[in-house]
């Protein structure tokens, strides 16, 4: 079997066009990639859990976790999702195609149209955020104190979007010449920034949770300013200069246009979910966030992670015409995701509640919160499956240059999405049927993708389904019972002392991995199955 190689966005594609030698160092690069990205994971959580301690789920850390979600949302749109897709390839074109200079002169140039098109828009923001603050927070409208300081926060952290997106510009000029490691650290000083903020900024605020909103403007400027030095060594440094007559900043321009569409129908979505949750009772939002950090802990860590070595093992099986293993790929690839999913959807079901005590519960996060957190960890849960599912059949599109159907298809499940959120919002069930609903969504965008793929006749399970979810049902019944035995009532876990709760947990978790992972060698399930 052949091994699948890591990801390459557009850059890398080119360069090993042209150097196939350098095979082994994105291998390399890879590996340092998923470690840093593994770090800055963990490092979140560490943040989460300083959150959740120092400033509980209070009406200004509500306040606080609304207004980030502005920016962050719009960072999706011009820093992680529609720019980059669109820069990406360019700068890799004229990486391979053109001189040093050339590739400058449209560094130079794209910064000076993406900065001055965001500069603008922060001004303008900042400048009416108490009305644009009405629609966003309208919950937050009939609490006078709770409204004035979202739209104070929302002021400070907005900004961040201009900083973070022109250091994904940096990020991605450093990819395309290989300076991965950079680039993947650079996620980590937001991290930093907030938890330094909550302790030594925090007492001098006259509001705590403010801190959280200057730590993410400092964090911005520290992500941009950590990556000046490296960009400076390759002789790339962004210099902004206007430059209307350049034919790449055209292109790019026209790139981003479709790829906008589609990230912005699923921002709209998530707004709507954000206006919902800020109609509910205090906490609504804060529950929903630290769940959803918690789901996003092995989806990130795995499902993103399979996603990187997927791509180009389809791209080059589409461009061989080796639809044959190009259907491999994609099994293989379902069937990883359903070994790793499935046991992380139990123990996030199932010990949801020890969980949240363990990491998160003191004074300022009561019983209260881990048990309102732990119904919308459940609902997250329950999609994890097809959360990853859609990273890891999405490229069987983009492998065949069709960018359109996921779209197509993503637009469909995000008005499934806002349909169900409005019927669950109505029938009572708060802040978890929000959760449910995201994950409902993901089954519809997940099995219209498989569906999709196997009418096009590129994609059909291989043998061995049968057996291998019997293994798969007799792991996951062990990991059940052991879970469930083992971890008592919750009740019972909140009088254990920290220490013992910690101590409790990973025996949790080592212990499942065991269970679960030697359940599967007794029935039959060997490396050579899975490795590929």
């Amino acid at each position: 079997m052949t091994k699948i190689q890591p990801k390459m966005d557009g850059a890398e594609k080119a360069v090993s066009a042209q150097n196939p030698s350098e095979t082994d160092g994105l291998l390399k690069s890879s590996g340092i990639t998923g470690s840093m990205t593994m770090f800055s994971r963990v490092l979140g959580l560490v943040r989460d859990i300083v959150i959740a301690r120092v400033f509980g789920t209070t009406d200004a850390s509500d306040a606080f976790f609304l207004a980030n979600k502005i920016p962050n949302f719009m960072r999706r749109l011009f820093a992680e999702g529609a720019f980059n897709q669109a820069f990406v390839p360019v700068l890799a074109e004229y990486r391979s195609q053109r001189a040093h200079g050339e590739v400058l002169r449209l560094i130079n140039a794209v910064s000076a149209s993406l900065g001055g098109f965001l500069l603008l828009l922060v001004v303008g923001v900042v400048g009416v955020a108490p009305w644009l603050g009405v629609p966003i927070a309208y919950g937050f409208t009939d609490q006078a104190e709770k409204f004035a300081l979202f739209v104070e926060m929302l002021r400070i952290t907005f900004p961040y979007l201009l900083l973070i997106s022109l250091a994904a510009l940096c990020s991605s000029i450093l990819n395309a010449y290989g300076k991965f490691a950079v680039s993947a650290f650079t996620p980590a000083l937001l991290n930093v920034s907030l938890i330094s903020s909550s302790f030594f900024l925090a007492p001098y605020m006259r509001e705590p949770e403010l801190a959280l909103a200057w730590g993410v403007l400092i964090a911005g400027f520290a992500q941009l300013l950590f990556q000046r030095p490296f960009l400076h060594r390759i002789n790339l440094l962004p210099r902004p200069r206007r430059d209307g007559t350049n034919e790449g900043v055209r292109r790019i321009k026209k790139l981003m246009l479709p790829a906008l569409f589609g990230v912005s129908v699923t921002q709209i979505n998530l707004l709507l979910d954000t206006f919902i949750a800020s109609l509910l009772v205090t906490g609504s939002v804060s529950w929903l966030y630290f769940s959803d950090r918690l789901m996003e802990l092995p989806l990130g860590t795995f499902g993103i992670a399979i996603a990187i070595v997927v791509l180009p093992s389809l791209s080059r099986h589409h461009a061989e015409s080796s639809m044959q293993e190009f259907s491999k790929t994609l099994d293989w690839s379902f069937r990883l995701i359903c070994l790793i999913a499935f046991p992380s959807t139990l123990g996030l079901i199932i010990v949801a509640e020890p969980l949240l005590i363990t990491l998160f519960q003191n004074e300022n996060f009561t019983s209260v919160d881990v048990i309102a957190s732990a119904g919308s960890l459940r609902a997250y849960a329950i999609g994890l499956i097809a959360f990853m599912a859609i990273k890891i059949f999405s490229p069987g599109y983009f492998a065949r240059q069709d960018t359109k159907t996921p779209v197509r298809i993503g637009m469909i499940a995000m008005a499934a999405n806002m349909i169900m959120n409005v019927v669950f919002y109505l029938n009572g069930l708060s802040h978890i049927g929000l959760a449910l609903a995201t994950s409902i969504a993901a089954f519809i965008n997940a099995g219209l993708l498989i569906l999709g793929l196997h009418r096009e006749k590129v994609f059909h399970f291989q043998d061995g389904w049968p057996w291998f979810c019997i293994q798969l049902l007799a792991a996951n019944l062990v990991l059940s019972y052991f879970l469930i035995n083992f971890a008592g009532s919750w009740q019972a876990w909140e009088l254990l002392a920290s220490g013992s709760q910690v101590i409790k947990l990973g025996v949790l978790v080592i212990g499942g991995v065991f269970l679960y992972f030697g359940t599967l060698f007794c029935c039959g399930l060997r490396w050579h199955n899975i490795y590929r």
